[in-house]
């Protein structure tokens, strides 16, 4: 009777691993057609293009990655228009992605864990990456962007989606130089007299770290650019902005090159987590005054941080609100990435860090204990004060789980509101977009594939972002399952039929 009663505390999984892993097959295919196995109706106010990244592959002919983050990328395209959707999927067609198709065998190591067939002396020295192109993928500047942040971007047509080439700025970019796979928009710049403005950053990893930012024009120009040096290795994906400041977490990690020099391990694998050592917080100004302090650095708790919400001033102080984790999810050697375990790691939590400026302090507070990933706001208060967020998240409110909801949170008045996939369905990245005219801050539209593990199929879901509660508003049904993806934007430009 006592262990009946124990057992009956254990909630119930809201999801099994099975259905989870489905999402992690390869999809070969591009594809081209309408959208119409659609349940509810598209908004006809909804207009423009929605693209997205992610590994397209997690194999080669069979050979399977050792780590979803080294699947080539593959952009897909939605566009809306007068109350349809039009869908199209491309791969990138980068110099590796293309070798390896045509040698049917993996023939580069992947930096988070993938090593050439061979052991390690086939990959003993072999320092040369593939570049995958598959985080993100953005319009700007008229160029269509498909970025990973370890090299430089690939530019595609936003209507077919044929890769070009690499994108190097005119000329302000030499080969091989990063272009991160988080810009940051900022909607206002008043440095520009007002007009958009695109922040983003290059990290040169070594025994110290070079940081250099970068902020382009609407016309894709890099109007300005600094450098800055920073003691130790940092892993940085992510970064914020204010009107004054771009802001960086340098994750407490230490990097071993031995392994990855001498074939036995990839770089991803050699990175550790040092829970012990602060996570410090880089504030960088964008606009140096001259006698200005270059770069000032804060200590908080040791932790992890992958992706920020966003950062804004209020008198001395900066808030960041970001997804902490206690720790790195590390990449084991052998490991196999479908059969995670959940339940032995912790999840990744919303925080806010308060940056005292003028006595150097940081304090926390803890803004929602649900295990939760990819945030969303409205892109007219990136770098400002602002209420509503939209999150991925756990169906479940405690404990470490794939992401099966989508949860919006009201900073103001604390309230929540929770839309579900579960039990057979997994979310990827909410994106907002605001209804054309909109004056309040939540007035648009929630975007997020979904995986649907009973069809084996992804639904693209559009929610009403001013209210959840009023469940689905459409529910589109691709032909065919999209790799679970990591990051994409929304343009109110239409690339596509119409």
């Amino acid at each position: 009777m006592h262990l009946k009663n124990q057992e009956s505390l254990v909630a119930e999984k809201s999801y099994t691993g099975a259905d989870w892993q489905g999402g992690y097959q390869s999809l070969t295919q591009e594809f081209d057609y309408w959208i119409d196995d659609i349940e509810g109706q598209i908004p006809t106010e909804l207009q423009g293009t929605l693209f997205r990244n992610g590994p397209g592959l997690l194999d080669v002919n069979g050979q399977y990655l050792h780590h979803p983050f080294d699947g080539d990328g593959m952009i897909s395209k939605i566009t809306f228009t007068n109350g349809r959707a039009h869908f199209r999927n491309r791969f990138v067609h980068t110099s590796g992605y293309l070798e390896e198709q045509k040698a049917g065998k993996i023939l580069y190591r992947g930096t988070f864990g993938t090593q050439k067939p061979g052991g390690w002396l086939a990959n003993i020295f072999d320092f040369k990456l593939k570049n995958i192109a598959n985080t993100n993928v953005i319009y700007w500047g008229g160029k269509l962007l498909a970025l990973w942040e370890a090299s430089e971007a690939y530019r595609l047509d936003p209507y077919t989606l044929e890769t070009l080439g690499n994108e190097y700025f005119n000329g302000a970019f030499s080969a091989g130089k990063a272009f991160a796979a988080h810009p940051r928009l900022e909607n206002n710049c008043e440095q520009d007299g007002g007009k958009p403005c695109l922040v983003n950053f290059s990290i040169k990893p070594g025994l110290s770290t070079t940081i250099t930012i970068f902020e382009l024009n609407p016309a894709g120009e890099i109007v300005r650019q600094h450098a800055h040096q920073v003691p130790g290795f940092c892993f940085i994906h992510d970064f914020v902005i204010t009107p004054n400041y771009c802001i960086f977490f340098q994750n407490p990690v230490t990097f071993n090159p031995i392994p990855f020099a001498l074939g036995i391990r990839a770089a991803g694998e050699c990175i550790k987590f040092q829970p012990n050592q602060p996570t410090q917080i880089l504030i960088i100004p964008r606009f140096p005054k001259k006698g200005q302090e270059e770069i000032k650095i804060l200590e908080t708790q040791s932790g992890f941080v992958f992706h920020h919400v966003n950062a804004f001033e209020v008198g001395e102080e900066v808030l960041i609100d970001s997804i902490c984790y206690q720790s790195l999810p590390e990449v084991e050697p052998e490991s196999d990435f479908r059969q995670v375990d959940f339940e032995a790691s912790s999840p990744g939590q919303l925080w806010r860090f308060c940056l005292n400026l003028k006595d150097g302090t940081v304090r926390r507070e803890l803004i929602d204990s649900r295990c939760c990933e990819f945030p969303s706001i409205h892109p007219a208060n990136v770098g400002n004060p602002y209420r509503y967020l939209y999150i991925g998240a756990a169906d479940a409110e405690s404990g470490n789980a794939p992401l099966q909801a989508l949860l919006k949170i009201d900073l103001e008045s604390g309230k929540r509101q929770l839309w579900s996939a579960a039990p057979r369905g997994f979310v990827g990245e909410p994106i907002f977009v605001p209804r054309p005219g909109s004056e309040k801050e939540d007035d648009g539209w929630v975007l997020a594939l979904v995986y649907d593990a009973g069809h084996h199929r992804s639904d693209l879901v559009i929610l009403d972002a001013s209210d959840f509660s009023k469940g689905t508003m459409a529910r589109l049904h691709l032909k065919h399952h999209i790799p679970y993806g990591l990051h994409g934007s929304f343009t109110p430009e239409v690339f596509g039929e119409i």
